[in-house]
């Protein structure tokens, strides 16, 4: 099963950040498609919302890296990257060309606070 770990920090998945969104509901499709995990910043407000998107362990065994998705401000990129996820996900499964203007390359800084096996790293 592919890892979503969303950001819901000082910026993401708020309301003064990115208002008229409902950010819960957010979560709460992603949940349906995989495990979620929350953590506080990744250290890119300027990308919020940010959804990074975990192979699955056949993803991962296929070449499959993580993929930092920003500015996912719309209910539709939450059914995209669902449908994606569905279809396989990172490694196993082309990302559809609408998710890709999404994409971008996490820094440094916030790749390490996530674990290899998709989990935030707190502390």
């Amino acid at each position: 099963m592919s890892r979503i770990v969303v950001c819901r920090g000082c910026c993401c998945g708020s309301s003064r950040k990115v208002p008229q969104f409902d950010h819960d509901a957010q979560v709460r499709r992603l949940a349906e498609v995989a495990e979620v995990r929350i953590t506080d910043c990744l250290d890119v407000c300027e990308q919020a919302n940010v959804v990074v998107v975990r192979p699955s362990p056949a993803g991962r065994a296929a070449g499959g890296r993580p993929v930092w998705l920003g500015l996912v401000n719309q209910p539709e990129a939450a059914d995209d990257i669902a449908e994606w996820i569905r279809a396989g996900g990172p490694g196993l499964a082309e990302l559809p060309a609408v998710l890709g203007l999404h994409v971008f390359q996490g820094p440094r800084s916030a790749r390490r606070r996530i674990d290899p096996r998709g989990d935030p790293v707190t502390g």
